[in-house]
């Protein structure tokens, strides 16, 4: 079915209340790994779908403890990590097809994976290479973005020119919690709105903005909140169980995918790890709070309830384990088999004709850098 967005555009927008999030994070799983007490209207995913998310879960953690380990080895220049918020990072994923767009921050590095792009070309811009290192419109994956917030207008230009032209595709933009108190996060809403853009908004709130604790940052009851304004229809989940973030984003993708508009999906989940490997999160934390999230770690967490209904084995544990330690070795093996990136290279793309000052700059850094090898 294409998007053509006529019946949103033209047609009744939805009501405020059809707007607003739960009062609650919507949920599944309990952090025992148990069935939550309260029902949800979103409709769970097949076992088998959620083996196939423990899986690329298991293979996320894994990927995500040896770049960590890249790092502090120095084989790369540095490495955001991502431990903790899994459940976010593989769902966001499955929860597209083969035609829809991803648009990651400097931190959804498990995401691009769980999407199938190569680990190494993942971690190519972390290496302080000046390229992504994959093909953005192979892949469909846009690169890694660093600054915050900005690829949400370019995710929403992406799917607005999608629905233009007719095609049958969905974006996933992620954001952190940090991104939504930028002017970007705004303008995307209000843009994605209007036009009806076919764009699925998820927030990773992982409660700190690098060190800025979340009640410091924004003094809305839920991030969730901020799409009603923009006429945004919204929802809040537990971003540490699988079962439910997997569940609203089906039902926010299909909403996108049929002509509705777009979604946003706030995810209330933890960062276990530094904001990267230059940061000490202990001076802004204390060790209760990172023990109380650690108790919901979403991987033990799904492990449990899939052994509770009987559809996770030994070994199909043992065989996901071998599978994330064969991509860890893989990539050591591959990681830097193409060499140091070459530093003079961030000059042959900048202008058709560089300018003398460009010019200037280059003759200085080789200058440097012959200095350095010398």
């Amino acid at each position: 079915m294409s998007i053509t967005a006529d019946g949103y555009l033209n047609g009744t927008r939805p009501a405020p209340d059809e707007l607003l999030p739960s009062a609650v994070p919507v949920r599944f799983v309990t952090e025992e790994g148990t069935a939550a007490d309260a029902p949800s209207e979103y409709a769970a995913s097949s076992d088998d779908r959620l083996g196939e998310a423990y899986r690329r879960m298991v293979v996320a953690r894994r990927f995500d403890q040896q770049a960590s380990a890249l790092t502090r080895q120095g084989r790369l220049a540095v490495y955001p990590s991502s431990r903790g918020q899994e459940a976010c990072q593989v769902a966001g994923a499955l929860a597209l097809r083969q035609q829809d767009w991803l648009f990651p921050t400097y931190r959804d590095t498990a995401a691009v994976v769980s999407r199938g792009v190569d680990p190494v070309e993942v971690l190519t811009l972390l290496r302080g290479d000046w390229h992504c290192g994959y093909d953005p419109v192979a892949t469909r994956v846009a690169p890694l973005c660093t600054p915050l917030a900005t690829q949400l207008l370019h995710a929403v230009g992406m799917a607005d020119a999608l629905r233009r032209r007719g095609e049958d595709a969905v974006v996933m933009a992620f954001v952190g919690d940090g991104g939504t108190s930028e002017g970007d996060f705004h303008e995307a809403l209000n843009f994605a709105a209007v036009f009806g853009a076919p764009v699925v908004f998820l927030i990773q709130n992982n409660q700190y903005a690098i060190s800025v604790p979340l009640a410091e940052q924004t003094a809305a009851p839920a991030l969730a909140y901020k799409g009603v304004g923009y006429g945004v229809r919204s929802e809040q989940v537990d971003g540490n169980d699988l079962v439910a973030v997997l569940a609203v984003l089906d039902e926010a993708v299909e909403h996108a995918r049929s002509g509705h508009g777009p979604f946003l999906v706030e995810a209330h989940t933890y960062r276990l790890d530094g904001h990267t490997n230059a940061d000490d999160p202990g001076r802004y934390r204390d060790e209760e709070e990172v023990r109380r999230w650690a108790a919901a770690d979403p991987l033990p967490r799904l492990q449990a309830w899939l052994r509770t209904r009987g559809t996770l084995t030994d070994q199909d544990i043992d065989a996901a384990q071998a599978e994330a330690e064969a991509l860890a070795a893989d990539l050591r093996a591959r990681i830097e088999l193409d060499g140091p990136p070459d530093v003079l290279e961030m000059f042959d793309h900048v202008y058709t004709h560089p300018t003398p000052q460009l010019n200037e700059q280059r003759r200085s850094l080789e200058t440097e850098v012959e200095g350095t090898e010398a």
